[in-house]
């Protein structure tokens, strides 16, 4: 197989100077036909023959009707404005409390502990009519603290808290509260949220490893905590986490372009010394609304005004949430901007520097869920984190780690993790799917979800496909290697960060105080616009006695007004043009970004990208050779658990193959081996990925590992015992014959003149493995302990079984698979250890 195959494709990068232009030109070509298309497409959707249709000429008894409702939703909608204020208000004056639709009580407060956080653990109590099975995985959902209000996995019915209690998992969420604690770092919160974890897991001591949930910024914060403590989390689910922000597709994506554009991560050390050294996450949620300025500006406030009779209690919850940002402390935002945003370290990868966390080290399957429709957190920066990790497929099997990936056509952001059809289809599928997850063998794979139709039992349908490290693109391969010019905007913002350190933040810092921060707080225009509009205003007297009385005598104009269309179309008309500017402005970041960047990369003397298929090519390479290497070498317990495996490597059963199942018997069996139980899990890593990558080889090579008749004849023994159907079919087993035939074994229970009655009786005499011939530390049985245990495996039985397994019986046999195929691997270096009796080699783990 080629290492096309195995990994992410890239273009090569281009040279300079002709290369900078080349790409130049081709982000301009790309860039005006990404402008020009979706200028015609919303232009055809808004003067759709549909749409066109249903603007008519109004009669004087539409314009009278028309222009009553239009007062009165006007009237209404200033006064959902005026109640936002008042909310806004009072969510500020009672200190910014938690907004969960869900009873709970408080667990473990974060205040208390060592180093106290403004985390908190809290139990989510089940409501009316719902029961929870404490059999199942407890499940935790950790708040996004990416700037907004706490609680958005929770704040209405339709929500992965929902969701989860509705499945009946025992639930748990990890709250943030409004302010942080003084000198509160990153480092405070992993080891605070790792207590949670280890709270949660003692109250289910019956149960399996808690499914951990991480939105957004809680998603890469839930990455780095299983990183660093594996043994945690039973099953880790992240959705919309951006873990490879430099990642990305050129026409889309104009969000990772900014940071390069501010200089680097000045900016946010500016804002912290403002704030007294306290961030205020307002300044992230208005970037997060330009991304978007036809929704931001129009779009959500046609929507309320048009639909005010049943969307204002949605409205209100919402911006609730919304309009009430946390803060965060200075050396919090520095780390998260210059680590994360800018200096790109938190998934590493050839060539790029690391924060010191090594995504290897998680051991629990991996749920990545992301959004096409996604301008914060693009696929690419959901999932490139696999290809810096694992640089091939054979990488991935050889750490045996189960990724799964699921990916939505359309919804934003936001939508991810508050829209409730997101919550009942998707969530819903993905915590349904738990326990499938938790079976699936080591791989990457895809999860589908199928719409059924409407007189299924159920509405979807999920499954799951194998995928390849290079199907996480999908179609839309990334066209260079821009790791380049990011390389670049991370030394350029360590400049910028010297000169501000160095030249600014002294005298600024002495100039801010609290009440200086607090008032440049409120008087940010975001914040403005929330409670500009509220009782406390003396211009709105009029405002709520007026919204009471239109309410009372509401006439709302028909459907089929055709002033309601005419309404739509100026509407729509508004919001193209919003989204032409925003299109426009998108292309211009991305152009400004690649002719800055691009030139100084051209004047630092044009690094080399990296050679992504190279590295794969040498790291397959090495481990190929070590696998070679490891082919021969083992002992009893290495050859059982490879037996095993190519016995169920072509097995159909979903999920993990029955043999991962029957495997996990030798822990019984092996209850007195005095190995350590990491041992043990790297001996299945091994021995099943020299079976899925070399299945002849790992066959053939097993007389090298079993020298000696007693250790065949007990190995076979074992199998039998775990695998009892077969002793009466093995015959019709191809493999199970060629192995016998392989070592050198007679077929047992087999015999074409036997009467079935003796069949049975030599059935109950094949002898049973027992955890004396596994005794010793070493994984390679030696000759003379084995000979020593011979009692165990007494020869007079298997003397009198002679008579019943006739010679004749098994030379018939032999023409299935014949002796031979043993000749290429050569025993020369690999019958040393079997033959040594204490300094026989361990098998390299690759």
């Amino acid at each position: 197989m080629g290492q096309e195959e195995n990994i992410a494709l890239q273009d090569e990068g281009l040279s300079a100077p002709s290369g900078l232009f080349e790409h130049l030109n081709h982000l301009q070509r790309l860039n005006t036909l990404n402008v020009l298309d979706a200028a015609q497409q919303r232009q055809a959707k808004t003067y759709a023959p549909s749409s066109l249709g249903l603007l008519k000429q109004p009669t004087g008894a539409d314009w009278q009707e028309y222009v009553t409702d239009l007062g009165q939703r006007s009237v209404l909608f200033w006064d959902t404005l005026r109640q936002r204020g008042d909310n806004t208000l009072a969510h500020e004056r009672a200190g910014y409390p938690l907004l969960l639709k869900f009873n709970h009580e408080t667990l473990v407060a974060g205040e208390d502990l060592l180093r106290p956080v403004n985390y908190s653990l809290l139990q989510i109590l089940a409501g009316p009519g719902q029961r929870l099975d404490s059999k199942k995985q407890p499940v935790i959902i950790i708040d996004p603290r990416g700037g907004h209000g706490s609680g958005i996995g929770g704040f209405k019915q339709d929500s992965v808290i929902g969701e989860s209690l509705r499945a009946g998992h025992p639930t748990y969420f990890i709250s943030f509260s409004h302010s942080p604690r003084p000198g509160q770092t990153l480092a405070d919160i992993v080891e605070a949220q790792a207590r949670f974890l280890e709270e949660v897991s003692a109250r289910h001591p019956a149960s399996a490893k808690p499914v951990v949930i991480g939105n957004c910024q809680a998603g890469w914060a839930l990455m780095g905590l299983a990183a660093t403590r594996p043994e945690l989390p039973g099953l880790i689910i992240v959705n919309g986490a951006p873990l490879s922000y430099w990642a990305g597709v050129n026409g889309r994506n104009p969000m990772r372009y900014t940071g390069g554009l501010l200089g680097g991560g000045w900016m946010a050390r500016l804002g912290s010394d403002l704030g007294n050294d306290r961030f205020d996450g307002t300044w992230l949620v208005s970037n997060f609304e330009s991304l978007d300025p036809a929704n931001t500006w129009w779009g959500k406030y046609y929507h309320l005004f048009s639909e005010v009779d049943s969307e204002a209690p949605r409205f209100l919850d919402f911006e609730r949430w919304w309009g009430s940002p946390t803060l965060l402390n200075g050396e919090e935002i520095e780390m998260i901007v210059d680590d994360l945003f800018i200096g790109n370290q938190l998934s590493g990868g050839l060539g790029r520097k690391s924060s010191g966390l090594d995504l290897k080290r998680i051991e629990v399957p991996v749920v990545v869920f992301c959004s096409y429709g996604d301008n914060i957190t693009s696929p690419q920066q959901a999932l490139d984190w696999i290809t810096d990790v694992y640089p091939s497929d054979l990488a991935l099997q050889n750490a045996g780690r189960t990724i799964v990936y699921l990916r939505h056509a359309s919804i934003g952001h936001l939508g991810i993790f508050v829209s409730g059809e997101v919550a009942r289809r998707e969530h819903r599928e993905l915590l349904g799917a738990v326990d499938t997850i938790n079976e699936l063998p080591g791989g990457l794979y895809e999860m589908l979800i199928d719409d059924l139709p409407e007189n299924s039992d159920t509405p979807y349908a999920v499954r799951f496909e194998r995928r390849r490290i290079a199907d996480i693109h999908g179609k839309v391969q990334p066209p260079r290697d821009d790791d380049r010019e990011f390389a670049l905007v991370e030394r350029a913002s360590d400049f910028n960060n010297t000169l501000y350190d160095g030249f600014v933040r002294p005298w600024l810092r002495q100039l801010i105080n609290e009440p200086t921060a607090e008032m440049m707080r409120k008087a940010h225009p975001f914040h403005q616009q929330q409670v500009m509009w509220n009782s406390l205003n003396p211009a709105l007297w009029w405002l709520a006695g007026s919204a009471a009385q239109v309410s009372k005598d509401r006439h709302p104009a028909s459907p089929s007004n055709p002033l309601l269309a005419w309404q739509e179309l100026f509407s729509n008309q508004v919001q193209d043009a919003l989204n032409g500017y925003r299109d426009l402005r998108d292309a211009a970041q991305e152009m400004s970004f690649y002719g800055v960047y691009g030139v100084l990369n051209s004047l630092a003397g044009n690094t080399p990208g990296r050679d992504l298929q190279a590295h794969a090519r040498q790291h397959d390479k090495v481990l190929t050779q070590r696998l070679q290497d490891a082919l021969p070498l083992g002992g009893l317990m290495e050859a059982l658990i490879r037996i095993l495996f190519l016995l169920g490597r072509d097995s159909d059963e979903p999920g993990k193959q029955s043999v991962e199942k029957l495997i996990l018997q030798l822990q019984v069996l092996l209850q007195d081996y005095s190995a350590e139980p990491l041992d043990l899990r790297e001996t299945l890593r091994l021995q099943k990925l020299l079976v899925a990558t070399h299945p002849q080889e790992s066959l053939h090579s097993l007389p090298l590992m079993l020298v000696e008749p007693e250790e065949r004849q007990q190995v076979l023994a074992a199998v039998a015992n775990l695998l009892p159907e077969l002793l009466t079919s093995g015959a019709d087993n191809p493999f199970w014959c060629e192995l016998h035939t392989l070592l050198d074994v007679p077929l047992p229970g087999f015999s074409l003149t036997q009467p079935s009655g003796e069949a049975d009786v030599v059935v109950e005499k094949i002898p049973a493995i027992t955890p004396e011939p596994i005794k010793p530390k070493t994984p390679v049985v030696v000759p003379e302990p084995v000979k020593q245990k011979a009692p165990v495996v007494a020869p007079e039985p298997v003397k009198q079984k002679a008579p019943v397994v006739v010679p004749e019986p098994v030379k018939q046999k032999a023409p299935v698979v014949v002796a031979e195929p043993t000749a290429p691997v050569t025993p020369t270096k690999t019958r040393k250890p079997a033959k040594g009796k204490k300094g026989a080699k361990k098998p390299p783990a690759p």
